[in-house]
This record gives structure tokens, sequence and C-alpha cells, in this order.
């Protein structure tokens, strides 16, 4: 069968997936801005909005520790709002900590539905029992770090020590914004929340090392039955060259071909591409004709895609 015709049907799919993704800032962005939650009461808004007032208590709390006060979470409610306002306003940011909750969703769906456990996956299992030492600790580092995600999502809790590197430096200009021009509080404060700051230790840059440690056993990760959610978006991020928090996005509903060219580019065969999509949306099956395109010309779909994500 010719390859053409379906890759018109994804290039399709994938330009109305851009304009949906574009969108999806904005939105967010006017749901966790309204304070009518009545008409709003979705989990992901919850759980971002939880998210990241844990965030500005954090910040909070370094500069009253820096002041000499106790780091109690007690701070005026403006100060916390006008931290997170700042959050919002900020795409990058937001679209990061909504990827996180999006993560977790799915992660709560696959246990019920797979019964597949948010901590320990099988791949983790047997990484932890390897024989060479050093992959077995990072995984049991891996392992640590899923189990701390875990237990804070299921607070809508997020470590700043947990954010990406760009990320923590917005953190700290907020720091810096809402210091009320106490520059040496805000700059002992920031002294502080570096020091305990290492993205490598973070859970991403964990299981990012994990992945690219295994080498060619690496495909074993991109299976989400075997090696859970969590590993399974780091795997299919660097197998296919997105960014993660855009590999999140495509488990979505509406990002479909998105998920089939990601899965494809990263070098599984057709067979195996829908084998997750039996995992993850079991009532959906791939375009007709999916089998006859490469991972070279999934790969080009996949680079072409126009999407300004978190715009």
């Amino acid at each position: 069968m010719n390859a053409v015709p379906v890759e018109t049907a994804l290039r399709e799919d994938l330009a109305h997936a851009d304009a949906l993704l574009g969108t999806v800032a904005p939105i967010l962005r006017h749901l966790l801005n309204n304070d009518d939650h009545s008409l709003f009461s979705d989990e992901i808004v919850a759980r971002v909005r939880g998210m990241m007032d844990d965030l500005a208590r954090q910040l909070l709390d370094a500069l009253a520790v820096a002041s000499g006060l106790e780091g109690d979470g007690r701070h005026p409610a403006e100060q916390r709002q006008a931290i997170t306002a700042a959050f919002v306003t900020h795409s990058q940011f937001l679209s990061h900590v909504h990827a996180l909750a999006l993560e977790w969703q799915l992660t709560e769906r696959l246990e019920a539905r797979l019964s597949l456990d948010p901590v320990l996956s099988p791949l983790l299992q047997a990484l932890i029992a390897s024989p060479d030492t050093a992959m077995a600790g990072g995984a049991m580092s891996v392992l640590a770090a899923q189990a701390r995600f875990a237990q804070a999502q299921r607070r809508m809790q997020l470590s700043l020590a947990e954010l990406p590197g760009d990320l923590f430096h917005v953190a700290i200009h907020t720091l810096h914004a809402v210091s009320g021009g106490r520059d040496d509080l805000a700059a002992a404060a920031e002294a502080s929340l570096r020091a305990d700051y290492d993205e490598a230790r973070g859970r991403l840059g964990l299981m990012a090392r994990i992945i690219t440690g295994m080498g060619a056993g690496a495909t074993a990760a991109l299976s989400i039955s075997h090696a859970g959610v969590a590993l399974f978006l780091s795997a299919l991020s660097i197998a296919s060259g997105q960014d993660r928090d855009l590999a999140v996005l495509a488990t979505n509903e509406g990002q479909l071909a998105r998920l089939a060219l990601a899965l494809r580019a990263s070098g599984l065969k057709p067979a195996a591409v829908e084998e997750q999509f039996v995992s993850l949306h079991p009532e959906v099956a791939l375009p007709d004709g999916f089998e006859s395109l490469g991972s070279d010309r999934a790969a080009a779909l996949l680079a072409s895609s126009a999407v300004v994500f978190g715009g």
C-alpha cells in the first residue's frame, strides 16, 4: 500500500492537534484565574492550582527562614496569589505543571484499568535486580523519586527541587519579585534553595539517565504496561526527540496522530505501536495504511509539527 494517503491523513490530524495544543495554556490560564469554581471543578485544574500554590508556599517559607522566622506555610493569601499569578502567566511553567497533572491522571487511570502499579513497574523491578550495580542503584533512586512523586500528587503538591532547571530559575526570579525590595533576604533564600537543588537528582533527571544507560535495551521502556507511565513517557520523549511535556500531552485523546507518529518515530514496529494504543486507547484503531509508514517518515512528519507548545 502506498504510504502517501496515510501520511496525508496523519499530517492533517497533526495540524488539528497542533491547533488544539495552542489553546491549552490560554484556556487553562482562564480557568485558573477565574474565581468561580462552580463551573470549573475539573480535577486537572484543581491539581494544577494545588501544585502552584504549594510552590508558592515553599518560596515564601524560604523567605521567612531567611528573615529569622519559621517557614511554617502560614503566609498572607495575597502573597501566595501573587506568586501563583506569576506562574500562571508564564506559559512554559503552566504547561509543565499541567503535564504533570495529566501524567498522574493517566497513571491513576492505568492503575485502575490495567492494575499497573504507579510506582514499581515490571521494568523497574527488573532493573533493581540487575547484576549491574550502577544500573540497580539508579533504578532504586528512580523508585524512591517516583514514590515521592506519587505521594506529592495525591496531596496536589510539587517540590521546587523537582522543577527542570529553566523553571527553577523562573521560580527564583519570582522569589525576588515578591521579596518587597529586600534583596538581602531574597538572596539568602535563593542561596538556601539552590543548595538543595540538583536537576540531575530530580525524578525526571534520574529517569532520563537510567533510560539512556539502557542503550538499545531502552526499547523495553516503550511498552507502557511493562515500563509504567513515568518511564514510558521519558523513553518516548528521548526516542522521538520531543519535549517530555509534549510527550505527555501526546497520550491525550485529542493527540492520537502525535502519539502514533512519536511511537513509530521511536523505532517501534507498527504492531508494537498498536499494542501501546490497546493499552492507552483500546477503542481507537490506527489509520489504514499505517503499517506502510516508515519510522523516518514518521519522524519527519513529527518534526514538521507547527505546534507552539504552551502558548
